[in-house]
C-alpha cells in the first residue's frame, strides 16, 4: 500500500473564520454601495429558493444582489420617491 503524506501547514492565506469579518471586509459586487453591510437571515420555502437560484444562474446574476434590489424596491430609502404601501392583510392590529 502506498503512503501519502499531507502537508500540515497551509500554503495560502485562509479566509477569516468569523463570517461577520468576511462580510465587512469583502469586495462588494456593487462598488457604489459604501454603507456598512448587515447580515439578514431569512427562511424561504425550498421551491422559492430553487426558483430564485435557477433564475439567477440562467441570467448570470448574484442571488444576494437580486434580493437586495427587491428589498430596496419594496422598502425605498428616504431619497427615493414614495414608500411602498403594505397590503391591508399584512398589517397586524
Amino acid at each position: 500500500m502506498k503512503k501519502i503524506s499531507f502537508n500540515t501547514k497551509p500554503t495560502k492565506s485562509r479566509p477569516p473564520n468569523n463570517a461577520d469579518a468576511w462580510v465587512e471586509n469583502r469586495e462588494l459586487s456593487q462598488p457604489e454601495i459604501r454603507e456598512t453591510m448587515k447580515r439578514l437571515t431569512v427562511d424561504v420555502p425550498l421551491s422559492l429558493h430553487k426558483r430564485i437560484k435557477s433564475h439567477c444562474a440562467m441570467a448570470n446574476l448574484i442571488m444576494a444582489d437580486e434580493i437586495r434590489d427587491l428589498l430596496e424596491k419594496r422598502f425605498p430609502g428616504p431619497k427615493d420617491s414614495e414608500p411602498t404601501s403594505i397590503p391591508a392583510e399584512r398589517i397586524s392590529s
